[in-house]
């Protein structure tokens, strides 16, 4: 039993040794950053006042971009002439010209022709002044590559003006 006290008696000196201040080593750290110099921090930049600028019609030849403004296009006094037009409409005059596809040419008689594909898979084949779509477009040009049309939509404002669209080769 001796042995037994003696034993448990050095097991808590030893732990005792052990314990030691906890944290020592960060806190001796901190000391020596303290004692440091510290760096010499630039104050920040004074705030400068907001000065609002105001738009005028004539500054500077600047556009005011509050004023609703129009993109130059062609306006045509007589565009809804098509709309009134006792014409038959043409098959491909139903569809919109996103999804009808050019997928190429055929020449006859010295007449160009393109070859147009309805996404019912049907093949057409037009020419110069065919309608093409649903915005009354006109055929004006064929190349082997494109057909270009020229459509009459309705702008924002009520004006009926004539834009140029593409209608580019899909090769598969």
């Amino acid at each position: 039993m001796t042995r037994l006290r003696t034993a448990i008696v050095f097991a808590g000196l030893a732990l005792a040794a052990c314990g030691g201040e906890e944290y020592g080593d960060l806190r001796t750290w901190v000391k020596e950053q303290d004692k440091m110099q510290r760096p010499r921090i630039e104050p920040l930049p004074e705030v400068q006042p907001y000065e609002p600028f105001l738009y005028k019609a004539d500054a500077d030849g600047l556009i005011d971009p509050f004023r609703p403004r129009k993109v130059d296009q062609v306006k045509t006094p007589n565009a809804r002439r098509d709309l009134e037009d006792k014409r038959p409409k043409e098959a491909l005059e139903a569809y919109p010209l996103e999804n009808l596809k050019m997928v190429g040419t055929l020449a006859q008689n010295k007449q160009i022709y393109a070859l147009i594909k309805a996404p019912d898979n049907n093949l057409f084949r037009v020419r110069a002044g065919n309608y093409l779509g649903q915005n009354f477009g006109r055929i004006t040009e064929i190349s082997d590559a494109a057909v270009q049309l020229k459509e009459l939509v309705e702008d924002g404002s009520g004006d009926w003006v004539e834009r140029v669209a593409t209608l580019q080769l899909q090769e598969q």
